[in-house]
């Protein structure tokens, strides 16, 4: 059974109440390593170890006056701490704690979004096995080409599935650092080993240089990844609503009972969350662009990635896991009517076989430039009469001088062309 998507579970790690914990926790790692060093009373630790907390209405507060949200969540915390509160961010610098945490953030955000493309691929490749013969017209321009099956489709997707499972790990390891290196990332008044153990407890690595920030080149490429994948989610959501079109109607979304497809219209039965999807990749693009953006800061910092980002980062992760799990819906439930497969494959009249009757005619000796014509002025003829093509190919003196009746016939095969898709799943790891 799919999970249903609930929005605290990937809201939760953006909420107030998690991101001020996430703060909290590296204030107190900051000053376990601190007291390691002989800089800090084991006493005090004790003390800003039991006492150290916060309540959120009296960040609001004090920050509607301060207009610092750090400097209000140091204050809030050192009125329920008392004078050991002191040691609290020895040596640091805001941006120390803010992009260290929100590090913790996109990469808990990112193992998440693991978890769906995992749960997506599971039932793409549900789906593959079982169609993996449901033959199909192929399209290109989409104008009828060859056949396919639908389960070789759905391979192609889970193999995409895979490539973006390997994007967005890589991105994870990309923006899971932090840093604890002072106003412009010299050490100056921080040591080093403060670092190594905040980053050690919070299961981050250490940025190798920084300035008064981590660069942003780590989190543009975790939005643009994020932006990748849900423009191959509008992509595979484009082509369920192409193929669930009327005049098609070889697959078509869940419509549940009772569900209502327009106003007006009591039997229409719209793709609506495929174009939900499709919509919404749009919104993850814009992030993206956004975040490339914020890559160019002054000097060792400016403020203006930061705005930015305490939308597009919470906003993308979880917009992107909506998408993951509406789209993992749509798959699972999918309805795929193999009949209207065979109907439209078989709507062209054997037009689908031209290429194997020209390669046919090449092996036989005759010029290629000579047996397209051949071939092309019969399937031009089968067009416009909608008559059998292999009908006027066996009518046709210049191809039959060539290929006997029967050479002729066994052309027209529609398992030639699906002699190859065990290779193909066996290749892909789908058997």
């Amino acid at each position: 059974m799919i999970e249903r998507y609930t929005l605290p579970e990937m809201g939760k790690i953006w909420e107030a109440e998690h991101k001020f914990r996430t703060w909290l926790a590296i204030e107190i790692y900051a000053c376990e390593a601190w007291a390691e060093l002989g800089q800090i009373p084991l006493a005090a630790l004790e003390e800003i170890k039991a006492k150290a907390d916060f309540d959120i209405d009296r960040i609001n507060e004090i920050e509607a006056t301060t207009r610092h949200d750090v400097l209000a969540f140091l204050t809030a915390v050192a009125e329920k701490v008392g004078d050991a509160s002191k040691y609290i961010h020895l040596g640091m610098t805001s941006s120390d704690v803010l992009d260290t945490a929100l590090a913790v953030q996109m990469r808990d955000a990112a193992d998440l979004l693991l978890k769906r493309l995992q749960d997506l691929r599971a039932e793409l490749v549900k789906k593959a096995r079982e169609h993996k013969y449901t033959i199909m017209i192929g399209r290109t321009h989409g104008v009828h080409a060859e056949p396919t099956t639908f389960g070789l489709k759905m391979a192609l997707w889970v193999m995409e599935v895979d490539r973006h499972i390997k994007r967005l790990e890589e991105a994870r390891e990309m923006i899971a650092v932090g840093k604890i290196s002072g106003a412009v990332g010299t050490f100056a008044n921080v040591n080093p080993r403060v670092e190594e153990h905040v980053c050690r407890r919070l299961g981050l690595k250490p940025a190798e240089v920084s300035t008064q920030i981590i660069q942003r080149d780590r989190h543009a490429q975790f939005l643009t990844t994020l932006a990748v994948i849900g423009s191959s989610l509008e992509k595979m959501a484009t082509e369920i609503r192409n193929l669930q079109r009327t005049d098609i109607l070889e697959v078509e979304e869940p419509f549940a009972k009772g569900q209502k497809g327009s106003s007006a219209m009591p039997h229409k039965r719209n793709p609506i969350m495929c174009e939900r999807v499709a919509g919404l990749a749009r919104v993850l693009r814009g992030n993206a662009l956004a975040a490339m953006e914020n890559v160019a800061l002054w000097h060792e910092r400016d403020l203006t990635h930061s705005s930015v980002e305490r939308v597009i980062i919470p906003d993308s992760t979880i917009l992107l896991d909506y998408m993951l799990v509406k789209f993992t819906e749509i798959i699972a439930g999918l309805n795929v009517y193999p009949e209207n497969m065979r109907r439209n494959l078989e709507a062209t009249h054997g037009l689908v076989f031209s290429q194997r009757l020209l390669l046919a005619l090449v092996n036989k000796g005759v010029l290629r430039e000579t047996a397209y014509a051949w071939v092309q002025r019969n399937a031009m003829e089968a067009w416009q009469t909608r008559r059998p093509f292999k009908d006027l190919v066996l009518k046709d003196k210049d191809i039959t001088a060539h290929l006997d009746p029967k050479e002729i016939e066994a052309l027209f095969d529609y398992d030639y062309h699906l002699r190859h898709v065990d290779y193909i799943f066996r290749r892909a790891g789908l058997e």
